[in-house]
């Protein structure tokens, strides 16, 4: 099936690395066979994940788009979430999603980094493009003050914008946090009575962080941060603490490879979103198919898939 036609976008960072070869990198969890559809507990389990957070309308993927769905999918990866991170990047992840219905949606937002070009005409845009039915979550929208590539009183003043509509669209909100969790969690506090839902994705943070976030009611998004043996040694030890209606796995590909998916060009991609569910699982202390049906059923209630 081809994809539509939509601009190669980056997101964040720069970059242009080689491409894995199809299939190269994913592999099937432990205790999965291929072909034999055992696995399947209550229409959930290790062959039926969720990837909450995917940047597809990145550049990196602008040439084989439709190969990383398809590795994706047969890596037991069914439901993706593309994320929006500006108003170009959430028109371009509308159109995957009304492309690819059941298997795509789309959140809508712009991220603390594209914080600037958030202009009342933008902010219009971006509530119509919200009202779609391929939507289910505003954001990537938060805070950043490690970069500051915007101005912080804009990132602030985008924050809250997109928390007031997601107050009043309903819709519940895909967060981002770095270097900011004081002033972040104060603009979320006043916010949080009128949100439905809400994830920090991407956490990364410690145990004073994750217990706030916890007290807030927040669901948090956990990446393949986790797989890597120096930065993720401050996160696994929390991962117990997490409860499973509150844990969701995603891949914030193209970032963030799992150094075990061994990907040429460390291109990230949400086939390798089983590696980051076995090492969450490892130190959860679960199996990996009880962790797979407990994020996969989180996430479906989340965003009401």
């Amino acid at each position: 099936m081809t994809g539509p036609r939509i601009p190669d976008l980056g997101s964040r960072e720069e970059g242009s690395p080689s491409r894995p070869s199809p299939g190269e990198g994913a592999r099937p969890l432990r205790g999965d066979r291929r072909g034999d559809d055992s696995s399947r507990d209550s229409g959930c389990g290790i062959r039926d994940l969720i990837d909450i957070g995917i940047n597809l309308s990145h550049r990196q993927f602008g040439s084989d788009r439709d190969a990383v769905i398809r590795r994706a999918q047969e890596a037991g990866v069914r439901r993706m979430l593309v994320t929006g991170t500006s108003v170009e990047s959430t028109r371009a992840a509308t159109a995957l999603a009304r492309e690819r219905p059941g298997v795509l949606f789309a959140t809508a937002g712009i991220h603390p980094h594209d914080a600037s070009r958030a202009t009342p005409e933008a902010l219009k845009e971006l509530a119509a493009l919200a009202r779609d039915p391929g939507v289910r979550s505003m954001g990537e929208c938060g805070l950043d003050f490690d970069r500051d590539f915007s101005p912080r009183p804009a990132q602030e003043a985008a924050f809250e914008a997109q928390l007031e509509m997601a107050g009043a669209l309903g819709l519940p909100v895909f967060l981002h946090e770095r270097a900011a969790h004081d002033r972040f969690l104060a603009i979320l506090r006043r916010f949080r009575p009128r949100l439905s839902r809400a994830v920090v994705h991407c956490f990364t943070g410690g145990a004073a962080e994750l217990d706030a976030y916890l007290a807030e009611d927040l669901h948090i998004g956990i990446t393949g941060w986790i797989c890597d043996d120096r930065r993720g040694a401050g996160l696994r030890p929390l991962i117990a603490r997490i409860p499973a209606g509150r844990l969701m796995i995603e891949t914030d590909a193209p970032f963030l490879a799992p150094r075990a998916a061994k990907a040429p060009g460390r291109r990230n991609e949400p086939a390798f979103l089983v590696h980051v569910l076995e090492e969450v699982a490892r130190a959860a202390g679960r199996p990996p198919a009880q962790v797979a049906a407990e994020t996969t059923r989180t996430a479906e209630l989340f965003f009401g898939l």
